[in-house]
């Protein structure tokens, strides 16, 4: 007797509400495939540094370089984005695999007065004088300035737009065009809420036109 082949899942808006809520938001995580895998690091005032991991940052232009985050509703204590409203200033840092469980143990949640770098043995580091750290082990560092906070008043997550101050790439991955091959640092990304991923290029295609 031949098997039949397995039924598609067809889910319903009413099925996805009925989900327990760890199973709704790990399938909710991995519909979109998968995201970049980046350290958010930020400083208090007082000079207290905090380190997170976010998968959440998209281009939204070139001119001016602008980056977006979506940061989760203030259900729970916010330690970076409390830091970003203070000074205006943060950095994002490129995951690869040498750091990716320090990386990783940064999501835990950690007192205010605890520095993550500390907690999980990352190095902090200050290119360009600025006012926000950078993860020195992280091979491409970029650092932003907060531009606007856009709530989304469906689920009270925020949007932080900020825009490029400076790029800092540790290896030479920059072609002459422009591109840069991040492929050849290791930079990892995160499918759903936990799944780790090297990647490789499939090559290049030419500018589209009819």
């Amino acid at each position: 007797m031949t098997e039949s082949a397995p039924v598609p899942h067809q889910l319903t808006r009413s099925d996805i509400a009925a989900m327990p809520s760890r199973y709704r938001a790990q399938l909710i995580n991995s519909l979109t495939g998968f995201k970049p895998a980046n350290l958010l690091a930020t400083q208090s005032l007082q000079g207290q540094p905090n380190v997170a991991m976010v998968s959440s940052a998209v281009h939204l232009g070139a001119d001016p370089a602008l980056l977006a985050l979506v940061m989760r509703p203030p259900v729970v204590e916010r330690h970076s984005l409390d830091n970003i409203r203070e000074t205006g200033v943060y950095t994002l840092n490129h995951v690869h695999r040498d750091i990716l469980e320090q990386a990783h143990q940064t999501a835990a949640k950690y007192p205010r007065q605890v520095s993550e770098f500390d907690a999980v043995g990352l190095s902090i580091e200050y290119p360009f004088s600025f006012a926000a750290p950078a993860v020195a082990e992280s091979r491409l560092q970029i650092g932003l300035r907060l531009v606007e906070i856009v709530p989304i008043k469906h689920n009270g997550t925020e949007m932080v737009i900020g825009e490029i101050d400076w790029v800092q790439i540790k290896d030479d991955i920059l072609h002459a065009e422009g591109y840069a091959a991040i492929e050849e640092i290791g930079s990892v990304t995160v499918s759903g809420l936990d799944s780790y991923h090297l990647t490789h290029s499939l090559g290049r295609l030419g500018y589209p036109s009819v």
